[in-house]
């Protein structure tokens, strides 16, 4: 079964309502973004869904307070996406890392190997100046083509209701995960298009 992380959740409304029609993983950008997460909507989501989903920090910086957040919110997952170094992800724990690499070209690739540390790769798109959330496909091929490194990939970049079935056959990720694709405006989901989302990766699973 492919996992579902919905990411840029803002509010206690869309997270339960996402947990409620099947999403695996909620993502919280704690990161300058229109979708910046507040701590404490956080804490009070994480109280709710009590457990029915695994809880994702998504994460550009590298200090102390990432480490705090982490606690206070009692996240599941720490996602990486301002290349962190090495030391850092360790701090945090191999088995609570998502290391985010922003895919451009086939020696983008050669980054993956080099983050030990980390539970999961998760593959977006690369743009200049931009850490994520970029509603832009990659080569779904060079996804493919990491999950040879050795962890499981976690797809990411451009997906929506309408082409999500394709990537699936195409990379057969360990999860997929949808930001922007999702949106009714940045932070707000529209929650037809989650449902949409959903039951297409479903369905896709079940060709499989």
């Amino acid at each position: 079964m492919t996992l579902i992380k919905i990411c840029g959740i803002t509010n206690i409304e869309d997270a339960i309502e996402c947990v409620r029609l099947g999403a695996n993983m909620l993502g919280f950008v704690f990161a300058d973004s229109p979708r910046r997460a507040d701590v404490e909507t956080v804490k009070h989501i994480n109280r709710i869904i009590g457990g029915d989903a695994k809880t994702v920090g998504v994460f550009t910086e590298e200090t102390d307070e990432v480490i705090s957040i982490m606690n206070e919110c009692d996240l599941t997952y720490a996602q990486l996406h301002g290349g962190q170094s090495e030391e850092f992800a360790q701090r945090l724990g191999a088995h609570r890392v998502i290391r985010a690499v922003r895919i451009k070209n086939e020696w983008s690739l050669e980054n993956l190997a080099g983050f030990t540390h980390a539970a999961f790769y998760l593959l977006d798109t690369y743009k200049m100046g931009v850490a994520g959330g970029t509603g832009e496909t990659f080569d779904w091929e060079l996804a493919v083509r990491a999950k040879s490194i050795g962890k499981p990939v976690l797809l990411s970049g451009g997906l929506n209701p309408e082409n999500v079935t394709e990537a699936i056959r195409v990379v057969q990720p360990f999860a997929v995960d949808v930001s922007s694709g999702v949106e009714d405006q940045p932070g707000k989901k529209d929650l037809a298009k989650v449902k949409e989302f959903i039951n297409n990766v479903r369905n896709a699973d079940n060709r499989a």
